[in-house]
């Protein structure tokens, strides 16, 4: 086979899972609730007077008045195939899925300009393997800490090559950079560092031959040129706003609110990613529920990831004996890569939450292909007289293919991002969209200027944000109240004196309280659990109860009736007790739609 096909075959291999994951997702109605909620309205606003400049929300200074992610870069790359499939929810998961075939192409791509069939396979065979085990859910969602995640491998190649005299790939090298770097800040620091390498390569190779080659300089010059109009949007928001985001970026990483946690935390926490018998383990008994099987794959040993990453130095020392300088080379970009994530992961302050650290499995893998190409450099080296060859090929196309099927067997059976809680807003949606058309209450039609808010007993209003985006989608007005002006954008605010009437989402012990509120209607209800599943949820609720102030956590016991999620984040909770939390949050509570007279808040 010519290497030609062979790439094309790859890259049909790789989109196939994607392909079956959408298929999938078709057969399911989707609502976006919390951050994709946000994401839909900001991609939603591209190609308009509100196209965003900068990217989601994050926890950078301190609400209402938070900073955000660097860039807009991924809502801008997302709208396209959004529009294309007509604006609907599921066209983000399609703009998700070709954003990551598109940058498993561009790694291929980046790896047969450094070798032939076996480089391709090989590096085939990390990405598929790094795919299987993050999930057909993840790699479909366009959720900003997911969204990089293969970008940053052609990051990792791309810097490799351009080390090992590929100056060509300075261009995808800048873009796939701000691509991760914009969309997730924790991405910012390594791609930094990685691009300072890179072009610090050039610029050393320049001094050494005392000339610039008319085509490096060209290369150099449209990587320039392509991140300055990549981050074009960041500066006009700097200029624009006071503080522009930039500003309250780096007021927030130099004086952050809380002690970091500290560089043996970092250490161990990217350690524990480099345990790859405890992934390779997890696949067995995956979970249905991504953050589940991702905080289960983050759970490693780090004493194991420890020895994996002693065996790497060991083989990058002895790389440096090879006449293939290319192995010397790929160390290297690995080398850098996991000291700037010792460190940027130290830098971290309050709970290391699993999606902080994902891209440290690629590193992790990355590390395991040096270490085997080091060992096979050896094997097959010139002066070896009992030499013999082997079998690379079909080990590694062997890896891509069970890999292969664990990503399909995946894909084929994959749900839609937070579908509990999906289903529930879909359950009220339709009948709150109805009731506003008709009148009912307060309600003006499809003219009105809708005020939206929540009183959520437990997930922080996830379904509430929610609720502006599809009642957007339907053509209302909706809107939210001035504390929420960064998460629902600037232009969705509401005056209380242009409201006419309010939309209240309420769910758990907040229901009874609004059904008792005069000139207030019930438009919408629903109660996601089984008469079981209520049963259990009230034995559940006791033992957590009693545990809570048998372990004289009592302040706690009331969250359990007004923030479930802020009790289950309470680090003096024992293991069996969040256990017991996260399952009651699973369950949920009945959840009511009101609409209500302005002022009723």
């Amino acid at each position: 086979m010519s290497t030609r096909r062979l790439v094309w075959a790859l890259r049909a291999a790789i989109a196939v899972p994607y392909v079956i994951a959408l298929v999938a997702l078709s057969t399911t109605d989707w609502y976006p609730v919390l951050d994709l909620a946000m994401t839909e309205l900001r991609v939603r606003d591209v190609f308009g007077s509100h196209t965003p400049l900068i990217g989601l929300p994050g926890r950078i200074g301190t609400f209402p008045d938070q900073g955000s992610h660097p860039g807009p870069l991924s809502f801008y790359l997302v709208a396209p195939i959004y529009r294309l499939f007509g604006s609907s929810a599921h066209g983000m998961l399609v703009a998700a899925a070709v954003i990551n075939v598109g940058a498993a192409s561009a790694a291929l791509w980046a790896a047969g300009r450094r070798g032939g069939p076996r480089l391709l396979v090989g590096i085939t065979a990390v990405l598929m393997a790094l795919m299987a085990w993050l999930g057909a859910s993840v790699l479909t969602q366009p959720w900003n800490p997911y969204l990089p995640l293969v970008s940053f491998v052609v990051v990792l190649l791309c810097t490799w090559g351009v080390l090992d005299g590929d100056h060509v790939l300075l261009v995808p090298l800048v873009a796939f950079s701000t691509l991760c770097a914009q969309t997730h800040v924790p991405y910012l620091a390594l791609c930094v560092v990685l691009c300072v390498l890179a072009f610090g390569a050039v610029l050393a190779r320049w001094w050494t031959a005392r000339a610039v080659a008319a085509a490096e300089r060209r290369s150099v010059l449209i990587a320039v040129g392509v991140g300055a109009l990549l981050w074009l949007p960041v500066l006009v928001d700097e200029v624009r706003r006071t503080p522009g985001n930039v500003t309250m970026l780096r007021r927030h990483f130099l004086s952050p609110p809380e002690e970091p946690v500290g560089f043996a935390v970092g250490l161990k926490t990217v350690l524990a990613h480099f345990d790859l018998t405890h992934v390779v383990g997890s696949l067995a008994t995956r979970s249905g529920d991504e953050i589940e099987h991702l905080d289960a794959l983050a759970g490693g040993r780090w004493v194991i990831g420890l020895l994996v990453l002693l065996v790497w130095a060991a083989a990058a020392l002895s790389s440096r004996r090879l006449a293939d300088r290319r192995i010397v080379r790929l160390h290297l970009v690995v080398a850098v890569g996991t000291v700037v994530a010792f460190v940027s992961t130290g830098r971290i302050f309050g709970k290391v939450w699993y999606y902080l650290t994902l891209w440290s499995w690629s590193l992790a893998l990355l590390a395991v292909a040096a270490t085997l190409w080091t060992a096979l450099a050896w094997w097959e080296r010139p002066e070896r007289s009992d030499r013999r060859a082997l079998p690379v090929v079909r080990v590694a196309a062997g890896i891509v293919a069970v890999a292969a099927v664990v990503f399909v067997v995946d894909a084929a059976t994959v749900d839609p991002p937070e579908d509990r809680l999906s289903r529930v807003l879909g359950e009220v949606v339709g009948p709150t969209a109805d009731a506003l058309r008709e009148g009912v209450g307060a309600a003006d039609g499809d003219d009105g200027v809708y005020a939206v808010y929540w009183e959520d007993a437990y997930y922080f209003g996830s379904q509430g944000f929610g609720l502006i985006n599809e009642l957007e989608r339907r053509g209302f007005d909706a809107r939210a109240y001035d504390t929420y002006r960064v998460p629902i954008t600037h232009h969705r605010i509401a005056q209380p004196s242009e409201v006419t009437a309010e939309v209240v989402l309420a769910t758990g012990v907040n229901v009874e309280v609004w059904r008792a509120k005069p000139g207030v209607v019930e438009v919408a209800v629903f109660e996601p659990r089984s008469a079981e599943e209520m049963a259990e949820f009230d034995q559940l609720y006791a033992e957590a109860v009693e545990a809570l102030r048998a372990d004289g956590l009592d302040d706690l016991v009331p969250l359990l009736d007004t923030n479930m999620f802020l009790a289950r984040l309470d680090p003096r909770l024992s293991d069996d007790v969040e256990a017991t939390l996260t399952t009651l949050l699973m369950l949920g509570q009945e959840t009511a739609v009101f609409v209500a007279p302005p002022g009723s808040f």
